[in-house]
């Protein structure tokens, strides 16, 4: 049967071989063997050792703590990255960090601080599947399910177009289901019901990201937040994880609930080298590389999502893949890239949580926002784009001056 993630992904999958090359090292023989099925049930564990991995050729994976670096010995300018920190100073970023090939070299607020990172979760969400995909579920077997065949009906009945939807769709955000989600910013701008039939209009929509998330709980027998931290914070061993702190919100006039996450930036930043390695942790494959290679491709580009979702003055070129966003000039086959944004790809949530992949510099950013201290804080998106570009440009090698 042809995988859910189409076979013109397959160069993706082949290219990310060499992404992953590294993970396997010394040698394929010493590769780990997947997990078991999840049909047995096996007590999570971190996936390495406390002093985490070095492949001695330069890429390190974090243990109980991460492995720290220089900026001039990864092709940092120390100078710039100190421009970029009094940058930082006069906007309300409180913790942003700066991963380049597995180590840190650069630190800014506190990075120990959890506060809810809004719809970076739906990136999260993302990583859980691919998590599950690596440890036995089948995917494909799912992808194509309608919301009917799914169980995901809500207190509003679908119209008859809607019940066509399916779950690749809801991921998508492309589902054309337009039932109120509880966000007033989207609700003014929701289509009328029935007005796109079902994969044939990309809107951002809260009710598609938060019926994906029942559909996993109902898929792989296992709550959210359950899944969250044996899938993901035990393994990866993150720092501040607290799964009392993870809540779902209940929508009005709805069975379904937003699933809230609290995470620190410092275990966003596991979530995003585990995303830029393609699931790989060590000489470990914990996550399905296939779903996350087609995840970060754009099924949907930039001229599709509508200006009304940008803030003014946006200069980002991000079209959307599934619940990741992605930047609309992917890598080409071979991984042939032409600029440090190629194949890029981002969770998003608002106010100012974000978990940035660079892989043609393998570099993550991860950059976090305190809105549970006050809703109305923000680093805008101009503003953070700003600090990417200031990012890549301390990225200079030796052209460093």
């Amino acid at each position: 049967m042809i995988p859910w993630y189409d076979v013109a992904m397959v160069f993706r999958m082949l290219a990310s071989i060499a992404i992953l090359s590294w993970v396997l090292l010394p040698g394929l023989s010493a590769a780990q063997p997947a997990p078991a099925p999840p049909t047995q049930e096996t007590k999570p564990a971190p996936l390495l050792p406390p002093d985490g991995f070095d492949d001695g050729q330069g890429f390190a994976v974090p243990g109980v703590e991460w492995a720290h670096a220089t900026p001039e010995s990864e092709g940092f300018s120390a100078a710039r990255l100190e421009a970029l920190r009094a940058f930082l100073k006069t906007h309300q970023t409180d913790a942003m960090m700066i991963v380049s090939r597995g180590h840190v070299v650069f630190e800014y607020g506190d990075l120990s601080l959890v506060s809810k990172v809004a719809s970076v979760r739906k990136s999260v969400l993302n990583l859980l599947f691919a998590v599950e995909g690596q440890h036995g579920l089948k995917l494909d077997d799912y992808m194509n399910q309608t919301v009917v065949q799914l169980g995901l009906e809500d207190k509003t009945p679908f119209i008859e177009l809607e019940r066509h939807a399916t779950l690749e769709q809801l991921m998508m955000s492309r589902s054309g289901i337009y039932i109120s989600n509880g966000n007033e910013g989207q609700e003014k701008l929701l289509p009328h019901r029935g007005s796109h039939y079902p994969g044939t209009h990309y809107f951002y929509n809260n009710w598609d990201f938060d019926a994906a998330g029942i559909a996993f709980e109902k898929i792989t027998h296992k709550d959210i937040f359950d899944a969250l931290r044996d899938d993901l914070a035990i393994p990866l061993r993150f720092q501040d994880f607290d799964r009392a702190r993870q809540k779902k919100n209940y929508v009005a006039n709805s069975t379904h609930f937003e699933y809230a996450m609290y995470l620190s930036t410092r275990d966003m930043a596991r979530l995003g080298l585990l995303a830029l390695r393609s699931g790989g942790w060590g000489k470990t494959v914990w996550a399905d590389p296939g779903t996350i290679q087609f995840s970060t491709w754009p099924t949907t580009h930039f001229s599709e999502v509508g200006d009304w979702y940008w803030s003014p003055g946006w200069t980002g070129r991000w079209g959307y893949g599934v619940l990741w966003w992605v930047w609309d000039a992917p890598k080409y086959p071979g991984d042939v890239m032409t600029g440090p944004y190629q194949g890029a790809f981002s969770a998003m949530g608002s106010g100012g949580q974000y978990i940035t992949v660079f892989p043609m510099a393998d570099i993550v950013v991860a950059h976090k926002v305190n809105i549970d201290q006050d809703e109305s804080r923000s680093v805008s998106g101009p503003t953070y784009m700003t600090i990417l570009d200031m990012v890549l440009d301390a990225k200079c090698g030796g052209a460093c001056k």
